[in-house]
């Protein structure tokens, strides 16, 4: 299992970028979860960078679905096709703004 990593990066405009990496389940989720109420928790828009999301079940989709209910989210990077299949299968593919190219935070 290729554990999660997860990094947070301001963008120009205000929002926050979150870059995940690796496989997010149960058991590793409250990684991204952690680190969008610690260090996300002022932005209005939260970029999420899910092009190197190596696997994620639903508890991955619930941390997104829970963030989206709280402020505008947008999914970035080209999307995984394990991932896309998720959000296709439980209908939440519409939920989601998607951007085909990662966010590009600010330095």
């Amino acid at each position: 299992m290729e554990l999660p990593k997860v990094a947070v990066k301001p963008m120009t405009d205000g929002a926050i970028a979150i870059v995940c990496e690796g496989e997010f389940d149960l058991d590793t989720v409250g990684v991204l979860a952690a680190a969008c109420d610690r260090d996300a928790a002022g932005a209005e828009l939260l970029v999420l960078d899910v092009a190197r999301v190596a696997f994620a079940d639903s508890s991955f989709l619930n941390v997104l679905i829970r963030l989206r209910n709280t402020r505008s989210v947008v999914l970035a990077g080209p999307l995984p096709s394990q991932l896309r299949r998720l959000l296709e299968m439980t209908g939440a593919l519409e939920l989601f703004e998607f951007h085909e190219t990662a966010a590009d935070p600010a330095a």
